[in-house]
This record gives structure tokens, sequence and C-alpha cells, in this order.
């Protein structure tokens, strides 16, 4: 954490490797996630800068083996903020099961998973696409005629002085590196394997919070990008997203006042992070997690709300998690019971926002304990009657149970309330319901 440009706290908590016992030190690589977006728009930045990239350049002007009918739509634009139309590999069906465990290079991976049908008309909408970066690092390479991870040493990380970040291989050996791990209902696992060529220029990076907040004060220098191409980085476009950052007022604390702030999260196996910059007042607030979910953005609201003097709350425990334990050592009645009695007795100490029951039912279907889940999804619909999601969820347990017609009705609920929802029109269509 850094205050006017100066660090105030930096500490580790908890394991980088349970099974030998070593603690987390400010000075753990951690993989990333998506906080690698980021680099990759100041590595496109860059060469526009150069004039050997344009923003409004199409896709196929950089890659030319691209396919035509799309690439020659698609601009740089809106590969940089999600407005592609392209389909991100990760929402593949079954991608992580059957494909990410494989190496692929970056041209035959671009041809295999990034080259699918426009799911909508580029620069029209919002979706967030792993693919879009995927096909930016390809660019990179093209123009400079170098590999992303050494575009990445030689522009941006030997500048930052940034030695202990780079582009995380398995085969490598890594001193201090945090071992990833993955949740399981009532314990913690290794996490699965991924091989690191899959999320690339989209999520390959590991590095410090030493060295997130060297990152963090060479962007208030000029020292990669003049200031008018810094402006375009940090310019928000739909859905607040601007070149690699997410740029939006954050609440501090639980008071009612907020910050401009310029943000971005990350998740790969076994790993969750956040960089939190409030550019006006030089504060930062990075956190990087190898426990594979802790609620970091309550984590970071409540050190916002430290950094700025507002009232604070220390973040709410997993709703989902106390739940399935009790599942898993008594049985789903206990559950429930326990449910309404955290509900009268501990609500302020608990996490009941919608996500969480919706996370324990599809942890007990992919457990194949359908009953379970179809009360534990009506128990979210009871409780949330105006959200689509646990109508949603609702919908996949009937469905899974073989109650189709139960299915249908619950999937047109939660269109009727997510006109947006392409989940439910796309399994209503499956199920052929007018």
């Amino acid at each position: 954490m850094a205050e006017k440009g100066s660090v105030i706290f930096k500490k580790g908590f908890g394991l980088a490797n349970m099974e030998w016992d070593i603690p987390n030190q400010p000075d753990t690589k951690f993989r990333l996630g998506s906080i690698t977006k980021q680099f990759t728009s100041m590595l496109v930045m860059r060469l526009v800068q150069e004039g050997k990239v344009k923003v409004d350049g199409k896709l196929t002007d950089y890659l030319p083996d691209y396919r035509k009918d799309t690439g020659d739509r698609v601009t740089v634009h809106n590969l940089l903020t999600h407005t592609s139309g392209i389909p991100s590999y990760t929402e593949l069906p079954r991608f992580f099961e059957d494909v990410s465990r494989n190496p692929y290079s970056v041209d035959e991976f671009v041809k295999k998973y990034c080259s699918g049908d426009l799911e909508f008309e580029p620069g029209s909408k919002f979706s967030y696409d792993n693919s879009g970066y995927f096909l930016l690092g390809a660019i990179i390479e093209k123009v400079t005629g170098k590999p992303y991870e050494r575009v990445l040493r030689e522009r941006i990380f030997d500048p930052a002085g940034m030695k202990d970040t780079g582009y995380d291989h398995h085969e490598d050996i890594l001193k201090k590196r945090a071992t990833g791990y993955g949740k399981r209902p009532g314990r913690l696992i290794n996490s699965l394997y991924l091989d690191m060529s899959i999320p690339y220029a989209a999520g390959s990076l590991y590095s410090t919070v030493e060295d997130l907040y060297l990152w963090d004060q060479i962007l208030y220098t000029d020292k990669l990008l003049a200031p008018k191409y810094k402006e375009m980085i940090f310019k928000p476009f739909l859905q607040n997203y601007a070149y690699g950052w997410f740029v939006q007022k954050l609440p501090l604390g639980n008071s009612k006042d907020t910050a401009a702030a310029v943000l971005h999260g990350g998740g790969i196996n076994g790993f969750n992070t956040l960089i939190v910059r409030f550019v006006d007042d030089r504060n930062l607030i990075v956190l990087l997690n190898n426990t594979g979910g802790a609620p970091l953005q309550e984590m970071g609201n409540a050190i916002a709300g430290i950094l700025y003097d507002k009232p604070y709350a220390p973040p709410k425990k997993s709703l989902a998690e106390a739940l399935m334990t009790t599942i898993l050592e008594k049985d789903l009645a206990a559950a429930i019971q326990k449910y309404h009695d955290l509900k009268t007795h501990e609500a302020s100490g608990y996490n009941f926002g919608v996500g969480q029951l919706n996370q324990l039912g599809y942890q007990l279907l992919g457990m194949n304990k359908v009953k379970e889940a179809i009360e534990i999804f009506k128990l979210n619909v009871e409780a949330y009657p105006a959200s689509f999601n646990p109508y949603d969820g609702l919908a996949e347990a009937y469905k899974a149970d073989g109650q189709t017609d139960l299915a249908i009705k619950n999937y047109k609920k939660s269109l009727e309330l997510n006109p947006q929802n392409t989940n439910a029109a796309e399994k209503l269509k499956k199920l052929n319901a007018n």
C-alpha cells in the first residue's frame, strides 16, 4: 500500500508453499492473471507512439493471415477495449478441461481458438475477451519481430527496474515463486496445471507487490509514453474499460464518499489479484493471493477506507463455504437451518450477496448433488426474486434433473429479468422453448 507515492505498508500473509510451510513475503512472486493486460496495452501504445501501429488499424493490417471476413472489421482499439466481438477462448465449452493443459505456438492458437465468428458488430458492445488480448500479443510479435516476453523485458520491465517480474514458465526454476492453490469443498488443493502458452498476453505474467509499486510509479512519468498516449490508455469506453484498465469511482470503506481510480483484477489457476491506483492522490493498493479466491474487492474497499480515514469493515466470511462445510459434515437440512440462523443472528459477519448461494448451487451441481443444488437455488430465488441469476441457476439444476418444464419456466423468468442473458436464450433455443 502506498500513500502519496510512498510505501506505507507491505507484508506477506499465509504461506507461499503449504507443503513446506514457507511464508509469503513482499518479494514473493505471484501469477498476475489479467493484470497482464495493462502491460500488453502499454506495449501496443508504445508501438502506436512510434508509428508502427495505429489504434484504428485493422487486425489484418498486422496479422495478414487472419481471416479477412472478420479481421478486416476489427480494429486494434476494439481489441484493447473488449469490443471486437471475437469470442473469448476461455468461454469455449470444456476449454479448460480439454485444451488448457496443452502447449501451443502463438500462430497455431490464434488460428484454432481466436478466430471464431463475430458475436456482435465490432464496437457495438463490451464483452470481456481474452482472445482480443492474445491477438494483441501476436500483433506485438509481428510488428517487432521479437517474442512478446522479450519485448516486455526491453520496453517495460528493464526501464522500470522490475527485476522480479516476467513471463511465468512452469518449467523454469524461479526463486520465491508462490505455489497456487485451488478451493474444493472443505479443503485446499494444489491448483490444476495450466500451460502458460495459453494465457499469453492476456494473463501470463508473474510479479511481486514491490515490483507493481515500481510499475505504478513509472506510470506517473513520461519514461514509457508521452502524455498524449498515456491519456489514451486511461480514457474509458464501454463499461468504463480503457486500454487494459477499468476507470471508475470507487467507494471508500463504508462511507458514501468515492475517489477516482484506475484498476484491474486478475484470476488464474490458484491465484487472484488486484491493483487499484488512486491517481489524483498517488495512492496505491496491490493485493496478490495464492489461494484461488480471496475477497480482494472487499479487502481493497476496506483498505481504501483506511487510506482515506473513512469508516470501514473487514471482509465478510463466505456463506457458500460455511454452508458447504455443513452439507458435507451433516446434510442439506442442517445447512438450510444454518443459513436461516446466520441470517438472523450473524448477518453482518457473512456475505449474503446473490452470488454466494449461486456459487454453492453450482458447486453442488459439479458434485452431482442435483437435488441439493435445486434446494439451494430455490433458496436464492426466494432471497433475490428480482435478480436474474438465481433463476438461471435454478433452471440449470432442473435441467440436470430432467425436469425440462421447470427448467424452461426459470430460463424464461431469468430472460425476462435480464434480456441480455444470452445463456438463458441459448438454453431455451436448445430446449425448443417458444
